[in-house]
């Protein structure tokens, strides 16, 4: 099953670390959105952070990160999508989960008007949820999230997700914070 190797067997220590229910934690764009037909919204200037998210109820499903949701929820965990999208987009977003056949589970958004960069915005989000959850996996498809989160021990297991290719837009918008 694609994806099935980011989980693993087993996340060593996990059960003896804390009785709160476990989660794995998903980001949205570049995971389990391709979000590659709608990246030259940030190519014009100034950038059309609008119709880039209106363009996302369009994205096809990347396979590889519905297995990681689909295999996380039949296991047992709880499945939170952390997005950088911003809070306006939840309408859209949860209708396309749905709309995909992912899991159900919490969605975390960026609050409007939030310019911070991913890592600050993720980062914040991650040390709330593990007040309620432990945090088994983090799937992202930015490189400076995933730095960010494997140095601040929140996460046990944090993966790159690789199956969307990056280039220099992708890197700048995330870069960025997003409005």
């Amino acid at each position: 099953m694609p994806g099935s190797d980011v989980l693993g067997s087993d996340v060593p220590g996990a059960s003896c670390r804390s009785a709160l229910p476990s989660a794995v934690v998903l980001d949205l764009d570049g995971v389990l959105a391709d979000t590659r037909h709608r990246m030259a919204h940030l190519l014009r200037r100034p950038t059309d952070w609008e119709a880039f998210f209106a363009a996302a109820a369009r994205d096809p499903v990347h396979p590889e990160g519905l297995a990681v949701a689909r295999e996380s929820a039949a296991r047992g965990h709880h499945v939170v999508y952390l997005s950088g999208r911003p809070e306006r987009t939840r309408p859209a977003t949860e209708r396309w989960l749905a709309q995909v056949g992912a899991p159900d589970g919490e969605v975390v958004l960026r609050r409007d008007g939030d310019r911070r960069a991913a890592p600050a915005v993720k980062l914040g989000a991650l040390r709330a949820l593990a007040g309620r959850f432990r945090l088994l996996v983090l799937v992202d498809d930015d490189p400076a999230v995933v730095r960010a989160a494997r140095r601040s021990g929140t996460v046990a297991e944090v993966v790159l997700a690789g199956w969307q290719p990056r280039d220099e837009v992708t890197d700048q918008a995330q870069r960025g914070g997003r409005a």
